[in-house]
């Protein structure tokens, strides 16, 4: 998964000290909305830019003076939303808009969408530098922060590969248990923050900082717990029925008995992924493939190109450097970068599928004809949607050897093992999730309470996992996203159900295709067509809502991905 600069800049901001109010007597609405978005684009894009490029090196480094930098950057766009004269101008065009006196909806829509920018920073200057400082550091420590293991540091990809390969339980357990210590790292940093945060949202007059975020990003906190209690519902029995079959084969593996398994056993620090517990060797295809140059012939094949992509972006693992992987889109103009920690195996192929989804939806082929304010993805869930929706393929069988990577001698052996591993997918990921949505939720509404209790309350619920007898360490905190990345997870959810629904669209009306699990696109420029027509074109102009309407002819909803996940 893909953290990104959308947090980060939201939507923008300008240094708009000078800006006069106009005369409420004389002035036109819609002219008066047009001066101050050009006022607004004139002075907003050189501190994105120069914020974009602090907050690329400070993860491609690690280093403290970058840091720095990334913070001074976040600081003077903060500084500049956060200006009052501006706001009240915003109030004014905000209220000229609710009552219909902007005809042009591409301006309405910009008054929207700045107004909700402008409106997260009306808080005291000193309280936004303090949110920013300790979110800079704890994104600092996470950047730095290696395992520890017998004496030795271990890179995130070293983790990664002794949880999925070692049938050692000690072993797995240190790793394990090693890969969580940046939890303790930062917990006190993270609580801090939170307590931050929320003071900043009832400032601005919300009950805490979740609920803010949520209506910032022009979501509804109930329409969203009714939307995952669904899928609770949806997913649970065949969720069950797959954990079964996942602890019985695990539990031969390691030689305990099923009701033994522990969260160390289950391949991934946070069960957020498949285990690879079938027959074949999903990784076997990749150990000779390189991976960025399927990727870049896939994307061409299907009509968006990203070689100028990769010739900007940092691919290999190095200290310092952000251990995860991200896409950002510095100007809006096109320069669009990838970071990731490329290793030969099967993970890292849909994670460079994931990140270059994010590249072409993007800048690239958002059209440079709209104005600046929307020239951007619709919002979170669709871009995580569409970079999900390529993603899947790096378990297609149809789709690697249609692009030439050899399954070896059991072809039909991987085919069976990929499809089940990826229902599989579907199934853990949608579960995590859960944990996810709700352990931030609870936080910010009551973060007193026993945080420690409240996450592993929600993994045994929604997950199965035990927790380890006699542990209380902040092992929630080891998740980056709930300090770097906040209120954002869910949408990663919203996201698959976006992929799904924006697939089965493209098989219906491109591929006449019935059965949405037969079409990989391979080498059909018409998906590339598709997809900027009905995805990438609009920017910002819809909501996200909108736009799923608009890409897919109805709402967003759970009936393509509980396709997706049931066999056959």
């Amino acid at each position: 998964m893909s953290t990104d600069r959308r947090n980060f800049l939201l939507a923008g901001g300008a240094a708009v000290a000078g800006l006069v109010t106009p005369n409420a007597a004389h002035a036109d609405p819609a002219d008066d909305a047009r001066k101050f978005i050009a006022d607004h684009e004139a002075r907003v894009k050189p501190l994105e830019v120069r914020a974009g490029l602090a907050w690329w090196r400070a993860n491609i480094s690690g280093s403290e003076a970058d840091f720095k930098l990334k913070e001074e950057s976040q600081n003077q766009i903060d500084a500049a939303l956060s200006d009052r004269a501006a706001f009240d101008r915003l109030k004014a065009l905000k209220t000229a808009k609710d009552a219909g006196q902007l005809s042009d909806p591409i301006l309405a829509r910009q008054v929207t969408l700045l107004f909700l920018a402008y409106q997260e920073k009306q808080v005291a200057p000193e309280l936004l530098r303090r949110i920013t400082n300790k979110a800079n550091a704890v994104e600092q420590q996470f950047n730095v922060f290696r395992a520890r293991v017998d004496g030795r540091e271990l890179p995130d990809s070293e983790v990664r590969n002794v949880l999925k390969n070692s049938a050692d339980s000690a072993q797995r357990q240190r790793v394990w248990e090693a890969s969580k210590q940046v939890g303790a790292v930062v917990e006190a940093d993270l609580k801090e923050l939170v307590a931050l945060r929320n003071e900043s949202a009832r400032a601005l007059g919300f009950p805490n900082f979740h609920a803010m975020t949520l209506t910032l990003n022009e979501q509804d906190g109930a329409e969203l717990i009714k939307l995952f209690d669904e899928l609770d519902t949806l997913t649970r029995e065949p969720f069950t029925a797959a954990k079964t079959e996942i602890d019985d084969r695990l539990a031969k593996k390691y030689g305990v008995a099923p009701a033994a398994l522990m969260p160390w056993h289950y391949h991934d620090p946070f069960f957020q992924e498949s285990p690879a517990v079938f027959d074949a060797n999903l990784d076997a295809p990749f150990a000779r493939a390189d991976i960025t140059k399927l990727c870049v012939e896939f994307y061409r094949g299907i009509g968006l190109p990203v070689d100028d992509v990769i010739a900007k972006s940092d691919l290999l693992e190095k200290p310092g450097k952000s251990p995860h992987a991200f896409c950002t889109d510095i100007d809006r103009e096109g320069d669009v970068r990838v970071l990731a920690n490329i290793q030969p195996n099967e993970y890292w192929m849909g994670t460079m599928l994931h990140e270059l989804g994010h590249a072409v939806y993007s800048s690239k082929n958002i059209p440079n004809k709209l104005p600046y304010v929307l020239r951007a993805e619709a919002h979170i869930l669709t871009t995580e949607g569409v970079a999900m929706q390529f993603e899947r393929f790096s378990k297609s069988r149809a789709w690697l050897e249609k692009m030439g990577v050899p399954l070896g001698t059991a072809p039909n052996a991987f085919e069976d093992a990929a499809a089940r591993t990826q229902r599989n997918q579907l199934l853990i990921f949608s579960r995590w999730c859960q944990v996810m949505l709700r352990f931030e939720k609870g936080m910010y509404e009551n973060p007193a309470q026993d945080l420690n209790k409240l996450w592993w309350d929600l993994v045994e619920r929604y997950q199965n996992l035990k927790r380890p007898m006699g542990r209380n360490a902040p092992d929630y905190a080891s998740k980056i996203h709930i300090c770097s990345a906040p209120v954002y997870y869910h949408n990663y959810m919203m996201g698959q159900l976006f992929a799904s629904q924006v697939h089965a669209a493209i098989a219906r009306d491109l591929f006449k295709e019935a059965d949405p699990k037969r079409v990989i696109y391979i080498g059909d420029r018409r998906v590339g067509e598709f997809m900027k027509d009905k995805v990438f074109a609009p920017g910002r102009t819809l909501d996200w809502k909108g736009l799923t309407r608009h890409a897919t002819g109805a709402d967003l909803n759970p009936a393509a991905f509980a396709r997706d996940f049931r066999p056959g």
